[in-house]
Order: C-alpha cells, then sequence, then structure tokens
C-alpha cells in the first residue's frame, strides 16, 4: 500500500460518523425515582438473566469496554472500573473521561453490563420548630458498594476495564481508527480482560488490514469479543466490521415484542445470537439516566452472560463460552442459523445451567484461518502494548504467533483493489454503535428535527441536586 492510499484512508476513517450530530438541547429533565429505572430493565428476566444469577453473578470476570470512555464515579458504577487506558490521545490516562462524538455511549454499555445500583439516602425527618435538632450522624467515607436502586448489569459482579476512543468526529489526539481499535484490544487482552465488548460499527463488512494481528492476538490468548451488528436506521443494512471478523460474537437486535428490530439490527451471516435492543436504560456521565435504543445496547447484555460463564468455568475456553452461548439460543427465524437471528434469542439461564457437549470449534470462525487464506499470512505487525497502569498489571504474555504464508503477497494483492483504493468511503468511520439523540423535556420545546442514527437516547434524567 502506498503512502497516499495509506493517508486517504486514515483521511476518511477519521472524519465520518453516520448520523453524529447530537439532537436537541443538553437541557435538564424531571427528576425520576431511580427505582423507575430499575423497573424498566425488562431483559433481565425475559433473556434469562435472573435465573442465570442463581449460577453466576460474573465475580472475578475483567470486562474490557473499547468505546468513549466510562464515567466510573456514576453512582451504579462505584467500585466496578478497575482499570484502563486511552487509546486516542485525547482522553484520561485511565479511560475515563468522556470523548469522541458520543460521550454517554461508553457509561449507558457500562451500566447494562455490570452496574451494582446503589442506595439512595434517606433524608433525616424535619425537626420541628420546638424540638431541638437530632445531631447529624457523619457520612460514610465510602458509599456502599451496590444498592436496590438504579441500574443493575448483567453481570453485576464483574469488573470493568475501561478503554477510551475517539470515534465519529477528528480526533485531536491525532490517531485514527486503524491505530486505536488494534492497540485498545492488544492492550485489553494485556491486561487481563477474559470478555472484551465492542459496541462500534461501520458500514462497511471490510476491516482494517492493521487489525488482523490485534485479533488473532485475542483469538490466541483466549479472549471472548462480543461486537454490535450496527443498526438499520443509521444506514447499516447489513452488518459491518468488527462485528465481520470471524471468531466475534456479533450481536442483533430485538424489539420490545422479542422479535428482529426493524431500527435497532443489521443483518449477515456473522450474527451469532439476537438479545434486546429497544427500550433499554442506562446510566449516563454525571450520575443520571437514559433511555436508548440500538445493538449497541444488546452487545452488553450477552458480554454479560459470557462474563458470568467465565466466572462460574474459569478454565472454559473462549470458543466453549461462546459455543455455549449460541446452541442453547431459542431458535427462532428460518430454522437453524440464519442472517436476521444468528443462532438465536439469548437464554441466559440455558447457558449457564444446561449440558453442553465441549467443542474445540469456534461456530463463528477464526480469524487465523482467515488470514491464512486471505491475506496469506501477511498483515500488519501489531505496536507495542502499552504499559499497564498500576491498577491493573500486565500478565506476562508471549506474542502471537502469525500464520505461515505458502505464498506471500502484497498488500495491495491481499485485498481487492476497490476495497484497498476506496476503503474510507466504503468504511464510513468506526460509529457508537447505538448513536445517541437527546430529546430533553423542556416546558416549550423546540422543534427540533431528528436525525437517523444508529440508535436513539429518547430520555434523560439527570442526578438530584442538593
Amino acid at each position: 500500500m502506498t503512502l497516499r492510499h495509506r493517508r486517504a484512508i486514515s483521511a476518511a476513517l477519521a472524519t465520518t460518523l453516520a448520523g453524529g450530530a447530537l439532537a436537541g438541547a443538553l437541557l435538564s429533565a424531571p427528576a425520576a425515582n431511580a427505582d423507575a429505572w430499575r423497573d424498566k430493565e425488562y431483559w433481565l428476566k425475559e433473556s434469562g438473566v435472573t435465573n442465570a444469577w442463581q449460577v453466576s453473578k460474573g465475580a472475578g470476570v475483567k470486562v474490557a469496554i473499547i468505546d468513549s470512555g466510562v464515567d466510573g464515579s456514576h453512582p451504579d458504577l462505584k467500585g466496578v472500573v478497575v482499570g484502563g487506558t486511552d487509546v486516542s490521545g485525547a482522553g484520561a490516562p485511565n479511560g475515563q473521561k468522556s470523548i469522541g462524538a458520543k460521550t454517554e455511549h461508553g457509561t449507558l454499555v457500562a451500566t447494562m453490563l455490570a452496574g451494582r445500583g446503589h442506595t439512595t439516602p434517606t433524608p433525616p425527618p424535619s425537626a420541628s420548630a420546638s424540638a431541638s435538632p437530632a445531631p447529624t450522624p457523619p457520612a460514610p467515607t465510602t458509599p456502599p458498594a451496590g444498592g436496590p436502586d438504579g441500574i443493575t448489569g448483567v453481570a453485576p459482579e464483574a469488573e470493568i476495564l475501561a478503554i477510551s476512543t475517539w470515534l465519529g468526529s477528528p480526533n485531536p489526539g491525532g490517531k485514527t481508527d486503524q491505530e486505536q481499535i488494534p492497540e485498545a484490544v492488544r492492550w485489553a487482552v494485556d491486561n487481563g480482560a477474559k470478555v472484551i465488548n465492542i459496541s462500534l460499527g461501520s458500514t462497511s463488512p471490510d476491516w482494517p488490514q492493521s487489525w488482523d494481528a490485534a485479533f488473532l492476538y485475542a483469538e490466541q490468548k483466549d479472549v471472548v469479543i462480543v461486537a454490535a451488528a450496527g443498526n438499520r436506521v443509521g444506514g447499516n443494512v447489513q452488518v459491518g466490521a468488527p462485528a465481520t471478523i470471524p471468531g466475534v460474537l456479533t450481536v442483533a437486535g430485538l424489539d420490545g415484542e422479542g422479535r428482529a428490530s426493524v431500527d435497532s439490527s443489521s443483518q449477515g451471516i456473522s450474527i451469532g445470537v439476537a438479545a434486546p435492543a429497544e427500550k433499554l436504560v442506562g446510566g449516563i456521565p454525571g450520575g443520571s439516566y437514559a433511555e436508548w435504543a440500538g445493538t449497541s445496547g444488546a452487545a452488553p447484555i450477552v458480554s454479560g452472560v459470557a462474563a458470568l460463564i467465565r466466572s462460574k468455568w474459569p478454565e472454559m475456553s473462549a470458543t466453549q463460552v461462546i459455543n455455549r452461548i449460541v446452541s442453547t439460543a431459542k431458535d427462532a427465524g428460518a430454522p437453524g442459523k440464519d442472517p436476521i437471528y444468528g443462532y438465536g434469542i439469548l437464554n441466559a439461564e440455558a447457558a449457564l445451567k444446561n449440558d453442553v457437549p465441549t467443542t474445540s470449534t469456534n461456530p463463528l470462525g477464526s480469524i487465523g484461518d482467515w488470514i491464512r487464506v486471505h491475506r496469506r499470512g501477511v498483515f500488519s505487525e501489531p505496536s507495542q502494548a502499552p504499559v499497564a497502569s498500576p491498577t491493573s498489571a500486565a500478565p506476562t504474555l508471549a506474542d502471537p504467533t502469525v500464520p505461515v504464508a505458502k505464498t506471500p503477497a502484497t498488500v495491495d494483492e491481499a485485498l481487492p483493489a476497490a476495497v484497498v483504493i476506496g476503503f474510507g468511503a466504503l468504511f464510513v468511520a468506526l460509529v457508537t454503535g447505538a448513536a445517541i439523540q437527546l430529546r430533553r423535556v423542556l416546558k416549550n420545546p423546540p422543534a427540533v428535527p431528528e436525525e437517523a442514527e444508529t440508535g436513539a437516547l429518547v430520555k434523560v434524567d439527570p442526578p438530584s441536586r442538593k
């Protein structure tokens, strides 16, 4: 690939986001009781998660979230984020600064995946005018972990590694998608993630060759990668990368009735399983809550189930974890695997309780095998993994082995010319799979046209003010 080609690809990848603008002003909405948000988590029961908790809640499993950053100070994420990094050059070193075109996105994903809820403090009774005021007890030095209010995730005892990326608009840190994603994947693996959630999508099934080695590294280090399929409303009629990468567990979206979502689900042969993607709720930075939609909300539901399995059976391979999830799914649509539901609708209880034959073959393929056939063993070497932060020491891991090339090929030969030359136009930059439209509640709201995006954040509840 010539320098001119590389520059053209990077420029196109860095400048476009499908439906990137936020719709509506960031204004306050009436406060709602946190229990009202907990009550809206219908998928916990309908997907069998509450019954799966009889077996596992995800303890001891680290899940990496490659997204826009995670607000670890959110009440429902206290003590959940145990490490992180920024791969954009524009975020916080710990990955907890919300950045990019969709700043809320990473925290929404994190709360759905591993939120622990919180306990709302009970205000002391007001003293009468004639009575002496009772002494105010000292405030606890640290808030209690978890509680009955707010959002509880699918794997409420799992831990999160927050990896912030800048996607969907020009990155002030200067790093392209081609650089950020492979660096993020490698960092996650090197810092102990057993599951990686990527609620990102694109409009092309192809991916930059620079990603090959990183996804191969994760495969060889036995890490489960879960990705959102993408959403029709954002222009993604077919599944796009990284959800098309072999071995990745790709998640399609369901509507509130358990059918394939017309707006929130693309289709494609790489889909593994389907999960709820409409009428979702989650936390957003600053302690707020919001309703939203999109397959990037379905992905953390499945990632959470993967964490439950890896907690219950720590020695189970990533291949067997994925096989357990897809083989216990409820068949839907055309009999057997289909491009709408994949192997079927997620059944967390069955995934944790059923007897499932062991297998050594990932039903969703292998990136190593794909590289051997399609790249003929030639791909970009990954950059050195960043030094781990003090909060998440990196285990000692060997470098991945590279498939041996029978007949070496140049980069231009390994990729079809139309993809190499026009890759930027086809790829249309990574998008945070459930792009967000904000509609704040006003007394006299202005008329704001809604933009077709990959998802919709339709209601926001701000934190209470003291």
